[in-house]
């Protein structure tokens, strides 16, 4: 490991590895949508595709593949399965890249003419 000035040390190649697997889940719109709805409170799989716009499987899919990578995780409640982000450190992330995109087009849009023309 190299260690930059300030006494900081680069990151091994696995947790660089693990990082960018994690960015490659969280890079499908549709698997991002679910983690920023996730990271405002749990939710079952209904809701989570009513909200998200998407088919019951196909987001039943998604939380699958972010459940496994230990994204999201979930508990029965009677008959429904409930997901929550119980990660804080992924909820931060989540709500920052979308804040901050979000923030950025804002200015955009505003200055954008009503015509629709730019």
């Amino acid at each position: 490991m190299a260690t930059l000035a300030g006494g900081v040390e680069d990151p091994s190649a696995e947790v660089l590895t693990e990082a960018a697997a994690t960015f490659g889940l969280l890079a499908s719109a549709a698997r991002l949508h679910i983690m920023w709805a996730l990271s405002q409170g749990e939710s079952d799989v209904t809701h989570l595709a009513d909200r998200v716009g998407g088919a019951l499987p196909a987001v039943s899919q998604h939380l699958a593949k972010l459940k496994l990578a230990g994204l999201v995780r979930s508990r029965r409640e009677g008959r429904r399965q409930v997901y929550y982000v119980d990660d804080p450190d992924i909820v931060t992330v989540v709500r920052v890249m979308v804040g901050q995109l979000t923030a950025r087009t804002a200015p955009a849009a505003a200055h954008r003419p009503v015509s629709g023309r730019p």
